[in-house]
């Protein structure tokens, strides 16, 4: 079954690069206008050399009133996917005040924020939606130096089944997906020493880790038709590492 998109409009937060631009890449290709909000003005600018198509929406999404003016000036979505994360490593015993604010800033509160603009309009127009929120396997394994990180992905894990709980009377359908490590340039961050990386390589069922087009065609699954009575479900996409 071919996923169509066509007459959708799409947003992705944090996608001028990584998983995000992988996400809006794949929801180009399904025929949706898609919208791009990022901080980085240098990565919207190339995106849009690359993709003209695609509407740059620069914006700081740690502050609240500007996301949402910004948001709200672009008009309806109907797909919604909040990829936007930052990751700080810090053992937890030195973790800071400014840390915590920061990630859960961006990585939670960002995401409260954006889909509830995005989710008062779908219920306003009365058609439904769907929102993909990208979490973190994280969340089932710990990982050292990642107290601000996985904390913020937790939450977002209870986020997305209490908006799955509240808006799925509205044919709003919200789920979220567990990527594995994947290096982009914020995996990078984390993951490019190889014996560290490989250490969990070797207990990947897969034998290998994740490209972000791995993480985008979930998210289109889960943003499609093909999906319609998925909701509130957390999508693993780690090669079976969470199985041991």
């Amino acid at each position: 079954m071919e996923i169509s998109f066509k007459g959708k409009r799409a947003l992705v937060t944090g996608g001028g690069r990584g998983i995000g631009k992988s996400i809006a890449q794949a929801l180009l290709k399904c025929g949706a206008e898609v919208i791009i909000l990022d901080k980085i003005e240098a990565d919207l600018q190339k995106f849009k050399e690359e993709e003209p198509s695609i509407i740059p929406l620069p914006c700081d999404l740690c502050d609240w009133d500007a996301t949402r003016k910004a948001v709200e000036s672009v008009g309806p979505v109907h797909l919604l996917v909040n990829s936007a994360g930052v990751a700080v490593l810090t053992p937890f015993v030195d973790v800071k005040k400014s840390e915590l604010d920061w990630v859960f800033s961006v990585n939670f509160q960002a995401i409260v924020n954006v889909s509830q603009v995005v989710a008062k309009g779908m219920i306003d127009r009365g058609e439904g939606g769907a929102i993909v929120n990208i979490s973190s396997m994280t969340t089932n394994v710990a990982f050292s130096e990642h107290t601000s990180y996985t904390s913020s992905k937790g939450a977002v894990d209870s986020l997305t089944k209490i908006m799955a709980l509240e808006l799925g009377p509205h044919q709003i359908r919200v789920n979220a997906i567990h990527p594995t490590i994947v290096l982009t340039d914020m995996g990078k961050i984390a993951w490019e020493e190889p014996k560290k990386r490989m250490k969990y390589v070797v207990r990947t069922p897969m034998g290998h880790l994740a490209e972000p087009t791995d993480i985008a065609d979930g998210a289109v699954y889960l943003l499609s038709d093909m999906a319609k009575m998925v909701n509130g479900t957390i999508l693993h996409i780690d090669g079976g590492l969470t199985c041991n």
